[in-house]
């Protein structure tokens, strides 16, 4: 047998290398995956086209990035020295001390020595004679395994060519999920950010002091809510590091992974109260007022339309302008029913004499030119550097890119481009042992603090590998029954929220011609923890093990 390591080149002589299970991705998911099923003493490798730990916290090193889930939630809970060794700096660290925090869990659970670096893995295709998984890599490798388990993320395939004309570009065209990891010296410089999301919003607010212009060009508005973030001193690291008991045992059980939880009833409330909740936790500087004020807002249009109310009063105070506010302030979906941004300052950014708001929702990007960005009335913006934030093709990118074939050749982006089909976000009829994270049909494919939930379906994985060894077979595999009826109830679920109403990332309306479906599972984190866990108790009904 072939031992790879990170540092190891593939071997060009034809070995394959056996393996009981192949990882696709080393950020949350991965590392935790890769630790657990070592521990079972499996034979197992992480593969990432990174260059080291992180995930998204690698790729993401654009200005600004940070965290918008408080960090003492963002851990791993299932090692309390591991947890309580690690301190943050602030409520809401930025992206440089994520990056040392992942890399302070691979070297104390010493993975990186089954971890193969700047190494994408191009295909996966099963063989139903022996059983097995074959996996191609770009760097040689082939590797047979027993398992294959994407731990890829779901917001991983960035929506990068989206212009005509883009090689045409004189200066620099940056994604954000692709900046490079030495920065970018944007001084003295115009630059033109496309797109308002999360990510676009952090860029806009962090450049804007340094540029000698910057251009937003705004389709989509965007509900935002102030960030407060405050440093962590040594009481603040001890307080939080004090409740490390409460948090294991309520975190998981809550509607989205995140400490706190819907506790108030809209019915139940006077006018006046309701106003008072809704100031109350607006001040928290969270995302508190999306995940745990009114629940109704999600399936009542009369509560999402007031509490939608409540953000846009408190969006055009700090906006004044009227063209600003009609620019960045929805009014045609409710809030909470889209990625709400945390922001810090970000409105204010729009009111300096070097920025220029350009809306083009109605007046669309046709072109990228040599000297910039040219719209459909013929206004060319003339700029020496590009930053696309322009999303991702989210929940299934991370996998349609690469050519994974199951039964009979059956093609898994061919068959997620007819229809996107999950069994519990954890597997796919027709492709045994391919085994899932952060994929559609499940919470963590965008509503949940991702580390719970992540945590959550490595554990429920590593559970059912363990149960096929145990039950003497060597496979697992969604039934067609199965797979039904959890599509069944997950469109039950999200068709009675007004997320379902809506177009955006959450239904793949972004990607052209991508099937429409609610990605995520709206039941919320705890009970599909419960129902995962039913699943394992009673001996994996809707799974076939053989």
């Amino acid at each position: 047998m072939v031992t790879l390591t990170s540092t190891q080149p593939a071997p060009t002589d034809g070995t394959v290398l056996e393996l009981d299970a192949v990882i696709l991705g080393a950020g949350v998911a991965g590392l935790y995956q890769l630790h657990q099923l070592r521990r079972q003493g499996l034979r197992v490798r992480a593969f990432d086209k990174a260059g080291d730990v992180g995930g998204t916290w690698w790729w993401n090193r654009y200005p600004g990035a940070r965290f918008d889930s408080e960090a003492y939630i963002y851990q791993y809970l299932f090692d309390e020295d591991l947890y309580k060794d690690w301190s943050w700096s602030e409520k809401f660290p930025g992206q440089p001390e994520v990056e040392r925090w992942m890399r302070y869990v691979a070297d104390r659970l010493d993975l990186r020595r089954d971890i193969r670096f700047s190494t994408a893995i191009t295909s996966a295709h099963y063989d139903e004679d022996r059983g097995r998984w074959t996996v191609r890599t770009d760097r040689g490798d082939v590797v047979d395994t027993q398992f294959f388990i994407s731990c890829a993320g779901m917001l991983s395939a960035p929506l990068e060519n989206v212009f005509d004309g883009q090689d045409s570009f004189r200066g620099d065209i940056l994604h954000t999920s692709k900046w490079p990891a030495g920065g970018v010296d944007l001084a003295g410089r115009r630059v033109g950010v496309v797109g308002i999301g999360a990510t676009g919003i952090q860029v806009i607010q962090t450049i804007a002091d340094d540029v000698a212009h910057l251009t937003v060009f705004a389709r989509t508005p965007q509900y935002v809510l102030p960030m407060k973030s405050p440093a962590y001193g040594e009481a603040e690291q001890a307080a939080y590091k004090a409740r490390f008991d409460e948090l294991r045992s309520t975190i998981p059980h809550t509607f989205t992974g995140f400490e706190y939880d819907f506790v108030h009833v809209w019915a139940e409330c006077t006018p006046e109260k309701r106003r008072e909740v809704l100031e109350e936790i607006y001040e928290d500087g969270s995302l508190k007022l999306w995940l745990a004020s009114f629940a109704e807002m999600f399936f009542d249009e009369g509560v999402s339309e007031e509490i939608s109310e409540f953000v846009r009063e408190k969006m055009r105070a700090r906006l004044k302008d009227q063209r600003l506010i009609d620019i960045l302030v929805p009014t045609d979906y409710g809030f909470g029913t889209h990625r709400v941004p945390l922001e810090r300052d970000y409105l204010e950014v729009y009111h300096r004499e070097n920025v220029e708001l350009v809306g083009i929702r109605d007046n669309p990007i046709t072109r990228i030119t040599p000297d910039g960005l040219a719209l459909a009335d013929g206004t060319l913006h003339e700029l020496d550097v590009i930053v696309l934030a322009t999303g991702f093709d989210a929940g299934t990118g991370s996998l349609t890119r690469i050519d994974v074939r199951g039964r009979e050749g059956r093609s898994l982006t061919e068959d997620w481009g007819r229809d996107i089909r999950t069994m519990m976000g954890l597997g796919v009829h027709g492709y045994p042992n391919l085994l899932t994270t952060a994929v559609p049909l499940a919470p963590s494919a965008a509503l949940c603090n991702m580390t719970t939930c992540l945590q959550q379906q490595t554990e429920w994985i590593s559970d059912a590998i363990r149960h096929v060894r145990e039950q003497g077979g060597s496979t697992i595999e969604p039934t067609r029954e199965g797979e039904e009826a959890w599509v069944a109830h997950h469109e039950e679920t999200s068709g009675a929220t007004l997320i379902a109403n809506t177009t955006g990332w959450y239904l793949g309306s972004n990607v052209p011609g991508k099937p429409r479906r609610v990605l995520s599972y709206c039941g919320g984190v705890g009970t599909y923890r419960q129902k995962c866990d039913e699943v394992a108790a009673n001996g994996y009904p809707g799974f076939a093990v053989h």
